[in-house]
């Protein structure tokens, strides 16, 4: 079969009109998050003999995050592996890495990208998957490795720059994240994993002024992307306006971008019930908002694809006061004894344990959430999702914290985090209300100084 390359120069087999086009559509969509990810679907159908463009649609149903993809994925990877013998090997390999995700096999997944990788850097679409699956277990180091390996052969590339900007952000490298994220800027200005992982350098160093002002200056930029990235760094803007005690700004941003485009997928979902809690966490009402979101989180009543997803559409669901928490806590409770050994202690010792707690505090019961959540903390890496999301659930322990009375606790743990928002306004509030039940007025006094800012 002859044979032609897509536009990062990795060689394709030549297939039916139509079929490059899709491939080079769902690298660029993938590594951009543009819409253009979507287009393997029509063009695997038009095309049913070529490898990697069925490879490519099966890669589309897994990163779906429900419990239909492997089943619709599996499809797919059986005419991508017809099609094997007319492929080159990097189109095998990337089929190949499709049946290993399918049967759950995340180490064989990512040892085929290593060797995918090995052989062809510029297969950016092999990295980003890389990273992809070690970010939902927590293996951030992975994530830095596969992306320094690339940039050799593939560092013209504005969207590799943004993956390993991304990486040493979460690996807490923070000057190397920042350099990182503006050279990818440097070569795409308006390159959306860049400038998420800006946004996170910024949140994590407290530097939220800035931060708001970067994101705002970039919120046009946005409009074209998919849904999971519109909102996702609309999300971002969002938690800037909740440390600067714009809250009424930031539930703006809930009703008119992080709960209003795909409210099916998963990320968009898990995005709406953290600013949901985050605003009721910094004391702002959110009305009806609860109820209206767990009508869309009902279907996921016994989804266990991914454990940090399913703690968020439970405390969703548990907020909401729906029957179908129960049901996901059951389902997460059958999981932790049924999960494929690689995952098995992160869903019983971690996800397990962190889901009663949250259920506990939706329903106000802050003991069992204490018990329960707090000793899964250390942990929660393990589960998936960034520093920043992951910080959801710190904040719930808190809560449960102040609610019962362990006032020193809630010293030590506020000026804690003081460190990284100096300035966070329902934090400082916090900070003022405890230290007047330590009976220290001078450090109270100055924790609400800090707190009293103009703020809508």
């Amino acid at each position: 079969m002859s044979h032609v390359s897509d536009y990062l120069g990795n060689p394709v087999s030549a297939g039916a009109p139509g079929t490059l086009a899709a491939v080079d559509g769902f690298i660029e969509g993938f590594i951009g998050y543009t819409p253009r990810i979507l287009e393997p679907l029509a063009a695997a159908d038009a095309d049913p003999g070529h490898c990697l463009v069925n490879a490519y649609a099966g890669w589309l149903w897994m990163f779906s995050e429900s419990p239909e993809g492997p089943g619709q994925a599996r499809a797919y990877l059986e005419r991508a592996e017809a099609a094997a013998s007319g492929a080159t090997p990097r189109e095998r390999q990337n089929a190949a890495l499709l049946g290993r995700w399918i049967e759950g096999d995340i180490d064989g997944a990512t040892a085929l990208a290593d060797d995918i990788l090995a052989a062809a850097p510029r297969d950016l679409a092999a990295l980003k998957l890389h990273q992809y699956l070690n970010f939902n277990r927590g293996r951030c180091p992975e994530m830095l490795r596969v992306a320094l390996g690339a940039i050799p052969a593939a560092g013209d590339v504005a969207e590799l720059h943004g993956m390993l900007a991304f990486a040493y952000e979460q690996c807490h490298l923070l000057t190397d994240a920042e350099s990182s994220a503006w050279r990818a800027l440097e070569l795409k200005p308006s390159e959306p994993w860049a400038q998420h992982a800006l946004a996170h350098v910024m949140v994590t160093e407290g530097r939220i002024v800035e931060g708001i002002g970067f994101l705002e200056a970039r919120t046009a930029d946005w409009d074209g992307l998919t849904s999971f990235m519109y909102t996702h760094n609309w999300w971002h803007l969002a938690v800037f306006y909740i440390s600067e005690g714009r809250l009424d700004d930031a539930l703006a941003i809930q009703d008119d971008h992080v709960w209003a485009r795909d409210r099916s997928y998963s990320q968009d979902q898990v995005g709406a019930v953290s600013l949901l809690a985050r605003l009721e966490l910094a004391g702002h009402s959110v009305g009806e908002r609860w109820t209206a979101l767990a009508d869309h989180l009902a279907a996921r009543r016994a989804d266990v694809v991914e454990p940090f997803l399913s703690l968020q559409y439970l405390y969703g669901l548990a907020r909401a006061d729906r029957p179908e928490a129960d049901e996901l806590l059951t389902a997460i409770s059958v999981h932790a004894r049924e999960a494929p050994r690689a995952r098995r202690s992160t869903w019983a010792d971690v996800a397990l344990p962190a889901a009663r707690g949250l259920v506990a505090h939706a329903r106000g019961d802050d003991a069992t959430c204490l018990a329960e959540l707090g000793p899964a903390l250390g942990r929660m890496l393990e589960t998936g999702g960034s520093h920043a999301q992951r910080d959801l659930f710190a904040q719930i322990h808190l809560d449960s914290l102040v609610r019962s009375g362990a006032f020193s606790v809630c010293q030590q743990l506020l000026e804690q985090r003081r460190r990284g928002e100096p300035d966070g306004v329902a934090l400082n509030r916090s900070l003022a209300a405890i230290y007047t039940a330590l009976d220290l007025p001078v450090q109270a006094a100055a924790a609400a100084a800090r707190a009293v800012r103009p703020r809508s």
